[in-house]
């Protein structure tokens, strides 16, 4: 009997051991593997979380095999979870690897990436879109299989993850980061800040992802092909009680950075700038939302908070392209700049057009459903539809965009756009200004000098605006 006793209780003994072995284990596994890329598109920074500590942070990676190591020897950052980054520089351009991270407590399983050339002279896809939750995520499998089909070199996530990051202490945004794994594994996630990360001054946003720069991926820019994509936050204008230095901050790193952007040899290598933020300057959507006035305060400031507008700034320093989502929906604007349609002409409107164009992508699924619109069609307005879905961008080359959107709801694509741009380098005017005529559709009232067709310039008239409040910080 007491032999008995003892074998059963070496028994349970032993099973709690394999119970806690495996349980530490699990505690160690590396999870919600994501890419992005760091100061250049040659560095790749991997990202993970681990539910306990590790001594060290490591990736292993190659191209034909596994060949090589990188140790980031700095102790992982608790915040939720423990956080590990690794970036891997200098790698081999055009060319695709295999990886896996964790540490001799626990390793992922192997991945893949593709690394784009560095120079401008090949042809970028991008998928963009905003507003993608942890429940009705519809555009993901799309998205998961365009990635597995290698489309494209990069995904941007424009704001409003999870619905919300930091819910249930933080466990749906962690689901949440599991679940975009099948895309943010394999291509670089570039993402930008929206409302719904707001909570605890935007924390769980700015530990959860690694972009370029020293903002917390708050305001950013990188180069891809032809093109200079610039990322920044609109929630500056709307969450005030964190104090207004990210206001001022962005401001003035964003003049600055379409200034140097501007300037002749870097237009000549990145002639498209395009940039990404959440709430859209504007929209025709009926629910009330910020960018359905003409008061919005991302395009024309906020006088009586002192707070400067972007829309002229944008304007200014030639924009070719504004990409917004939060309107839980899909739309294209015609070439606008305050309120006026400046089409590149009648018959090409977005061949040498006279200002920007926006494009409103807030439709990847969420549970807070579509948005609908006003029933009146504004003149400036060209295309919407309350499909989910998502962006594609191509740029093909110095010369042309090509846009199209993908309905997840009707599994194909239901608008699609090119922006042209005939070059001149040796036009002497400023970007867009006094390069202006006015179309509407509603009166067919046409007006247009044909000699200042082409508005590629590079003369850099526009000086910075600064408020009072931005003075004393």
């Amino acid at each position: 009997m007491n032999l008995l006793l003892i074998v059963h209780s070496m028994f349970v003994l032993l099973a709690k051991k394999d119970n806690f072995v495996d349980a530490s284990l699990y505690e160690y596994q590396p999870e919600q593997m994501h890419l992005s890329f760091g100061e250049t598109v040659r560095d790749f920074v991997i990202t993970w979380s681990t539910h306990q500590k590790t001594n060290a942070s490591v990736c292993k990676y190659g191209r034909n095999a596994i060949e090589f190591t990188k140790v980031n020897l700095e102790s992982p950052r608790l915040f939720i979870r423990y956080i590990h980054r690794v970036t891997l520089k200098n790698l081999k351009e055009n060319s695709c690897y295999k990886y896996y991270c964790g540490s001799d407590l626990g390793w992922s399983r192997k991945y893949w990436f593709c690394v784009p050339q560095k120079n401008q002279s090949w042809s970028p896809s991008l998928a963009i879109y905003g507003d993608m939750g942890l429940t009705y995520a519809y555009s993901l499998p799309y998205l998961s299989d365009d990635v597995q089909n290698h489309m494209y070199s990069a995904v941007i996530h424009n704001g409003d993850f999870a619905y919300n990051l930091e819910s249930e202490d933080g466990e749906r945004g962690d689901l949440f980061m599991k679940q975009i794994e099948y895309i943010a594994a394999y291509v670089p996630y570039m993402v930008s800040v929206g409302n719904h990360e707001a909570a605890y001054n935007f924390s769980h946003y700015r530990k959860r992802f690694s972009m370029p720069g020293v903002s917390e991926g708050l305001y950013y820019s990188f180069n891809l092909g032809p093109v200079h994509f610039v990322a920044f936050s609109t929630e500056v204008y709307f969450y005030l009680q964190f104090g207004y230095e990210p206001y001022c901050n962005q401001y003035k790193w964003l003049e600055n950075e379409l200034r140097e952007s501007n300037k002749p040899e870097n237009r000549e290598k990145h002639p498209w700038i395009i940039t990404y933020g959440h709430r859209p300057m504007y929209c025709s959507n009926d629910n009330m939302n910020e960018c359905s006035t003409k008061e919005n305060v991302i395009r024309g400031g906020d006088p009586n908070k002192d707070l400067l507008g972007l829309e002229e700034l944008f304007y200014n320093y030639g924009v070719d392209a504004e990409i917004w989502s939060h309107a839980h929906s899909y739309e294209r604007l015609w070439p606008i700049y305050n309120y006026t349609v400046l089409n590149g002409s009648e018959n090409e409107p977005y061949r040498n057009p006279r200002a920007p164009v926006h494009i409103i992508t807030g439709a990847a699924g969420n549970v807070e459903r579509q948005d609908s619109f006003f029933e009146h069609l504004p003149e400036w307005s060209a295309f919407r539809s309350q499909d989910f879905g998502y962006t594609r961008l191509k740029a093909f080359n110095k010369s042309h965009l090509y846009f199209e959107q993908f309905s997840a709801d009707k599994e194909a694509v239901i608008d699609r756009f090119w922006i042209i741009k005939d070059r001149n380098k040796d036009v002497n005017q400023s970007y867009y200004k006094n390069d202006r005529y006015s179309y509407s559709y509603n009166s067919n009232n046409y007006s247009n000098d044909s000699h200042n067709y082409n508005r590629f310039n590079y003369s850099n008239f526009y000086s910075f605006k600064e408020s009072s409040v931005c003075k004393h910080l």
